[in-house]
């Protein structure tokens, strides 16, 4: 089985759309006060600050545990997160060459698209499309595909074809990876393979913080043949290759950097914010 050595998976920064989706719920608004479209959301000021403070986290790891590829969402917030970081990281830059290697992007790590309901809270959604709200709450948030939009099944799906991608193109490499909480969690879905009840409990009570880092690596063969058997998957044995949960949200990076934690408040079925 081909595998990579290691993952490393960075949400973006905080963004103006964060602050604005926490500013528009603690009024009670039905909408964000964004301008622009969810691809061009831009960093905070605590944004920026939280992606050189993961840069330089990243820059004093050890040779041996340093990233060897770097992945990208396109959307901006992701995208400026990584170019901060890698600059900040001092051994490598943005657009690859002078001795390091360069930055990919993937539109396979964008973020879930909302189709209608983009830009509204909770409360606006249950207002404008209560319909939608309903079918919502019915079907449940993994399934759930808001019209003109996807569900974190449609999330996942590409989050497999990308590791498929990956395993080939870069076995034996550390690949770090910026992108959006959603994303995230499919990633733990598809190398964990968690069920929907569990990958939603995490969600709701413990959102992925703005620049925390969850660390996969590969797992060590144990010892001793193990022959499976008809019906087992070879790569999710506890005792065969493949890569393992080494630590989930950590915001160790951004703490060392005397940069703000932040993340959404746990919202139960409410829509992620951006």
């Amino acid at each position: 089985m081909t595998e990579l050595a290691g993952l490393l998976l960075v949400r973006h920064g905080q963004s103006v759309g964060n602050v604005a989706d926490d500013n528009a719920r603690a009024a009670g608004a039905h909408r964000l006060d964004l301008d622009h479209r969810d691809a061009d959301t831009p960093l905070s000021e605590s944004g920026v600050g939280q992606a050189r403070a993961v840069g330089a986290w990243l820059g004093g790891l050890p040779e041996d545990a340093r990233p060897t590829v770097w992945l990208t969402s396109p959307y901006r917030r992701a995208a400026d997160t990584a170019t901060a970081a890698l600059e900040a990281a001092g051994d490598t830059e943005p657009g690859g060459g002078a001795g390091g290697p360069g930055l990919l992007t993937d539109e396979r790590l964008r973020e879930r698209d909302l189709g209608i309901l983009d830009g509204f809270t909770g409360r606006g959604i249950r207002e404008r499309y209560p319909e939608e709200a309903e079918r919502r709450d019915r079907i449940g948030k993994f399934y759930y595909r808001p019209p003109g939009g996807e569900s974190w099944t449609d999330v996942l799906l590409r989050v497999r074809y990308l590791l498929t991608d990956l395993r080939q193109q870069y076995a034996g490499e550390r690949v770090c990876v910026f992108s959006h909480q959603a994303v995230i969690m499919c990633f733990r879905v598809a190398l964990e393979q968690l069920a929907e009840e569990e990958v939603l409990r995490v969600d709701r009570e413990d959102p992925l913080p703005n620049c925390s880092v969850t660390i996969y690596r590969q797992r060590q063969l144990a010892p001793r043949q193990h022959r499976p058997g008809r019906h087992e998957s070879v790569g999710h044995h506890p005792g065969s290759a493949g890569l393992e949960l080494h630590s989930y949200a950590d915001t160790t990076a951004v703490e060392r950097g005397h940069a703000p934690t932040t993340r959404e408040s746990p919202s139960g079925n409410e829509e992620a914010a951006r």
